[in-house]
């Protein structure tokens, strides 16, 4: 997932063509390896709802990438990592995150193969893959506005780290952190899994204790930080939190 407070602009650094390469690559290959565990736990391929969640995902990486490559080549870099100065606590959410996504995939297909869930009736599917794929272009659109929108959390002294303030960025303080909640709550929905939506809802939970200890880290080490939190108050939800 997401670092997902940084700033609108950034120093211009040359970045070659292998790591734009590499980047496309990585990403391409996740989305195939998300086709690939969801099509083998559920034991076949016209999974219709399974091939919509491939589909938003390729679409999700074809925006980031028609976005970054002209406007924020540097942030790939960044992304490709690893880089020093990341916290401890984000590298043991994050692995913690990235077994639970490999666990709702495998329980999804399992559920679609064993009939596990039932009560998720397809309009309810259509209407979850559309939050999902409204939940991405939010990430997508806090990525574009956001030049320094890391994978880990970390201040990013060498590359002019500052605020953003402009975009989502004006309603909440962590968008992406909002995308990405309603992405991993939609998913399992939509793959019609009530067992998968027990792990979103892990993911979900821990994002949002991500965003506190990251909002906590900004204000201690971002300069301009404090300030913007006293313009924009709330983290996730406009008038909660």
């Amino acid at each position: 997932m997401t670092n997902d407070q940084t700033s609108e602009t950034t120093t211009t650094q040359p970045v070659s063509k292998l790591i734009i390469v590499r980047w496309l690559v990585r990403e391409y290959m996740g989305t195939a390896i998300t086709g690939v565990i969801l099509f083998l736990a559920a034991g076949r391929m016209d999974w219709i709802m399974g091939w919509i969640l491939v589909g938003i995902t390729a679409a999700w990486v074809t925006a980031n990438a028609i976005i970054l490559i002209p406007r924020s080549p540097e942030l790939l870099a960044e992304r490709l990592g690893p880089r020093k100065g990341g916290k401890s606590w984000d590298m043991i959410i994050m692995m913690i995150v990235a077994v639970a996504t490999i666990g709702r995939l495998v329980v999804a297909g399992l559920d679609d193969r064993f009939g596990w869930s039932t009560g998720i009736d397809v309009p309810i599917q259509v209407i979850a893959a559309v939050v999902a794929a409204l939940a991405y272009a939010l990430v997508t659109w806090a990525t574009g506005v956001n030049a320094f929108f890391s994978q880990i959390v970390r201040i990013q002294e060498e590359r002019g780290h500052s605020v953003a303030t402009g975009g989502p960025y004006r309603f909440v303080r962590h968008p992406g952190y909002v995308g990405s909640i309603l992405f991993e709550l939609a998913v399992p929905i939509m793959l019609a899994s009530w067992w998968a939506l027990a792990l979103g809802g892990l993911n979900a939970l821990l994002f949002i204790l991500r965003t506190a200890l990251e909002d906590r880290t900004l204000q201690a080490e971002l300069e301009g930080y404090p300030e913007y939190t006293r313009q924009t108050r709330y983290r996730l939800l406009p008038g909660i939190w």
